[in-house]
């Protein structure tokens, strides 16, 4: 099918891969709950060392309100906050789950739709392998 657009073929290849080289280089932002302040730094650090993540922020004394195993938890935790990229997501999550103390952790990856153009390039960089 040619739907009568000479070069249709060439324009579709390069849009796919202008969509892959952005997907493979897209920057997420992830959540972590951790138990304390000891574990989130442990992680966060870890994650900075092995270039799994290009920074870590922590933020301590959260108060956190779920349901697990059947009971209403409340619970002080501390929040980490990591940056990386989705090529980098799947290595993180599994060293994550390795260290975390956590049946369950939680461990959500989000998107970044936009963001000052250098500290993107800075994330993407510093999670190169």
């Amino acid at each position: 099918m040619s739907w009568g657009i000479p070069g249709w073929k060439s324009c579709l290849a390069k849009m796919v891969a202008l969509l892959m080289k952005k997907l493979s280089g897209q920057v997420l932002v992830i959540l972590v709950t951790a138990m304390n302040q000891k574990e989130a730094v442990r992680i966060g650090e870890e994650m900075v060392n092995e270039k799994l993540a290009a920074c870590a922020n922590i933020i301590p004394r959260i108060q956190s309100i779920y349901r697990w195993k059947g009971k209403v938890i409340k619970a002080q935790e501390v929040l980490l906050i990591l940056k990386s990229t989705r090529p980098r997501y799947r290595a993180l999550e599994k060293a994550i789950r390795a260290m975390h103390t956590y049946e369950i952790p939680e461990i959500i990856a989000l998107p970044v739709k936009g963001g000052l153009d250098q500290y993107i390039g800075w994330v993407r960089s510093e999670t190169h392998d």
